[in-house]
């Protein structure tokens, strides 16, 4: 019975014919190359990426260098900033401000507070308790932060939610409020502004403290023993998680301010005034939008702390977070 599979003999003529036409039908001009003709690049879409990441890693180190004398000129013109002195709670002040419009009571102000009550309660203490003090320290800059920001932030809530809007400028509208209901209008709205901000502000902070010396604690090596671009990177990343957090916590208290500097009746009483549009609204109202301000809290946190300390970083100084622990405590470790 012949079988259904091809002998080796067939398949070793039918393979050596083949090669011996291929053989016969080669160019040699297209085997080796046109004389004097570059050889075309066969993936030239692959090459001009790598030229491009080429360019830009120049760029990149050009940047960095630039960047780099920049900061020895800042820091050789300022002088030694010494932690803690006057000095350096201004350029934390500064620093505070390019992070946002606020930001110089703010960081200027925690970074004041939380040498004041570390020097309160001792070194070991300072660090036993830390995450309290890391808490007053920001409730307490917050508390004056807010006192300045309060007239801002009632023209900037009523500008958003007139149609058309009740001023053309934010002096504009501070003038027409204060025209409307004097002085005291511009502060209706600090005592919910202080519940919005406050525990905003003292998670912000306490939490930033607090993720940044985790990641650090999983990482192999000490936070001094890191360049620059990690401790940034650490700042951003430690941000992002810590506005999330802020977001979750202040939600219903700027749900409750934004409806308070808008549908206060003058005259009424801070307590009836909530207690009205409470009822108004609910508690499922409390929460409406808050995905939205998660991830622009987040964002927006990240971006500020890592300005913060890119500034910081740019003045000489440490990065917020993640400081080794006293010499005692490090020892009982």
């Amino acid at each position: 019975m012949p079988s259904l599979f091809p002998t080796t003999g067939i398949l070793r003529d039918v393979f050596s014919s083949q090669a011996t036409h291929a053989k016969c039908h080669s160019n040699p001009q297209l085997d080796q190359g046109l004389p004097n003709t570059p050889k075309q690049r066969r993936f030239p879409a692959w090459s001009a990426v790598d030229d491009v990441k080429s360019t830009a890693g120049t760029l990149s180190l050009e940047a960095q260098k630039e960047i780099s004398k920049a900061s020895a000129a800042a820091q050789a013109k300022a002088g030694q900033i010494e932690l803690y002195s006057l000095k350096y709670y201004a350029a934390c002040t500064f620093g505070g401000l390019l992070a946002c419009a606020q930001g110089a009571f703010k960081y200027g102000g925690y970074e004041f507070f939380k040498k004041f009550y570390s020097d309160i309660a001792g070194e070991q203490s300072a660090y036993q308790y830390k995450t309290g003090l890391y808490l007053a320290a920001s409730a307490s800059a917050e508390l004056i932060a807010d006192v300045a920001l309060c007239p801002f932030e009632a023209v900037k809530v009523r500008m958003q939610t007139t149609i058309p809007p009740f001023a053309s400028s934010t002096f504009h509208g501070i003038s027409v409020i204060t025209g409307q209901e004097g002085r005291a209008g511009l502060y209706k709205g600090l005592y919910p502004l202080w519940g919005r901000q406050i525990p905003y502000t003292m998670m912000k902070f306490a939490s930033f403290e607090t993720i940044v010396e985790a990641i650090y604690g999983y990482m192999p090596k000490s936070k001094s023993e890191y360049g620059k671009g990690v401790q940034t990177g650490v700042s951003f990343a430690g941000g992002y998680l810590a506005g999330i957090l802020c977001a979750v916590v202040s939600h219903p208290a700027d749900v409750m301010v934004s409806k308070l500097n808008a549908n206060r009746q003058p005259g009424e009483a801070f307590g009836s005034a909530m207690g009205r549009i409470y009822k108004d609204i609910g508690f499922p109202g409390l929460w409406n939008g808050l995905v939205i301000r998660i991830f622009m809290i987040g964002t927006l946190t990240s971006l500020q702390w890592g300005i913060y300390d890119s500034f910081k970083i740019f003045m000489g100084l440490p990065t917020t977070g993640g400081a080794a622990p006293p010499l005692k405590q490090s020892a009982n470790l």
